[in-house]
């Protein structure tokens, strides 16, 4: 009997110190709903605490990669007993001050210096957040983020050489079309594709190697590839024939500069922190070779964190030396929008840009706008994506700094996906609004 107490007795004590959510008052609610599409913010109420209550919310996701990715803050309760992101500040924690999308955009990885990982755009990303004080889980809830709006076709494309994923907005047609361009390395970046589509746009997330049956390493990049691409995307019955647009970061830039340059149906090119002359392989077009500019490793800098800062690696593309690299972009009739970081550790892409429309205004042509942010860095995703300010480069091979403030970066990005939308819906004859959600 003595000792069925005893076990009762420590049964009782654990129960105490696991208490759940199911037995708090406290009601944790995202709104207007917990499943929304991705680039749109919500906001996070949490309710039913003690007036002026200490209380720490946690968000997580897990990746395709199995990395998991958090943020923290710490918050305090008004009089009514209620926390509202979007008017209460965060007192510490990944993010401090009233940010209502500060649990999304201050994530960090369990993993240095990755950045997440989404194979298949036509699932949802899972954010689950928690309440908690003192020890004790308050209150659960998870966002269900999509890339897709319902009705968003999402198919694989073999086709000849080309290799990626078409996204296709519900409906009849014809829609304009883009092309995507990601970075160097092997994975397919489908989240940005996804989205656009979800806007009203067909558009062709295109693998540059490494993908599939792709070659795994290539010493070449060939224009005709991509000249394919922009073929197969017109032919389809879906898309209007009047021109595509084409979207890019990083070392993809040069690549969207030179289709614009040579091919004759592309009407509107977003090149963010983009370059302007070829870089890491030589590029063909016919009997056309631009050489990549020279690295020069002297130039490659220690941070005090000990990342390798290669912002000035690369010679001066406007150096006379050089011209054989740089990319004839007044020959384009396009419209160009330079996106471009002023903390950009991967190259000047500011200064890029600058040149850029020097060329272009050079040759009597007013069709280059440039946006730049200070102290965002390298690698502007969509909206809301965890700030990734280092990672493993892949022509380095080694982790380099991307750099940017976490906060100011996100805001760039909200702010980018704007006008990259503006942009296209401008020069691809967009007379109709983007699709509405219906999650």
């Amino acid at each position: 009997m003595a000792f069925l107490l005893r076990r009762c007795s420590k049964l009782s004590l654990r129960n105490a110190f696991m208490k759940t959510h199911s037995d708090s008052a406290a009601r944790l609610r995202i709104l207007p709903s917990t499943s929304c599409m991705f680039d749109e913010a919500v906001e996070i109420k949490l309710s039913g605490l003690t007036p002026q209550q200490h209380v720490q919310l946690q968000s997580n996701l897990r990746d395709d990669k199995g990395v998991v990715f958090k943020a923290t803050a710490t918050y305090q309760a008004d009089e009514k007993g209620e926390v509202d992101l979007s008017r209460h500040p965060s007192l510490g924690g990944t993010y401090t001050g009233v940010e209502p999308m500060g649990l999304f955009w201050s994530m960090r990885p369990d993993v240095p210096h990755s950045k997440v990982v989404k194979k298949d755009a036509s699932s949802p990303v899972h954010y689950h957040i928690e309440a908690s004080s003192g020890g004790e889980v308050l209150a659960k809830e998870t966002n269900e983020r999509h890339f897709t709006c319902p009705g968003v076709r999402r198919a694989p494309v073999s086709e000849g050489r080309i290799r990626g994923t078409l996204f296709t907005p519900p409906g009849e047609g014809p829609f304009p079309a883009i092309v995507d361009l990601y970075t160097l390395g092997g994975i397919l970046c489908e989240p940005r594709a996804a989205l656009l589509a979800s806007k009203g746009f067909v558009v062709l997330a295109l693998a540059l190697y490494g993908y599939q049956d792709m070659p795994k390493k290539v010493d070449k990049i060939e224009l005709e590839y991509f000249e394919e691409a922009v073929i197969f995307l017109q032919n389809l019955p879906e898309v209007k024939k009047t021109g595509i647009g084409i979207v890019s970061i990083s070392k993809s830039g040069e690549i969207a500069l030179a289709m614009a340059s040579f091919l004759p149906n592309v009407k509107a090119t977003v090149c963010l922190n983009g370059g302007i002359a070829n870089v890491v392989f030589p590029l063909h077009y016919k009997d056309i070779i631009f050489p990549p500019l020279t690295a020069h490793q002297e130039r490659i800098t220690v941070t005090k964190s000990g990342i390798l800062d290669i912002r000035d690696a690369l010679e001066d593309p406007m150096a006379k030396e050089n011209r054989a690299s740089l990319i004839p972009i007044e020959r384009a009739s396009c419209n160009f929008l330079f996106v471009v970081s002023e903390d950009d550790r991967n190259w000047n892409s500011a200064y890029y840009a600058e040149q850029a429309c020097k060329i272009l205004k050079e040759h009597g042509k007013t069709n280059c706008e440039v946006v730049s942010y200070p102290n965002a860095g390298h690698f502007l995703e969509v909206p809301y994506m965890p700030h990734y300010p280092s990672g493993v480069h892949a022509a380095v091979g080694q982790v380099v700094a991307f750099g940017g403030e976490t906060k100011v970066h996100a805001d760039a990005q909200v702010d980018t996906w704007r006008r990259v939308q503006e942009f296209f819906r401008k020069h691809l004859q967009c007379p109709d609004g983007p699709l509405k959600s219906a999650l």
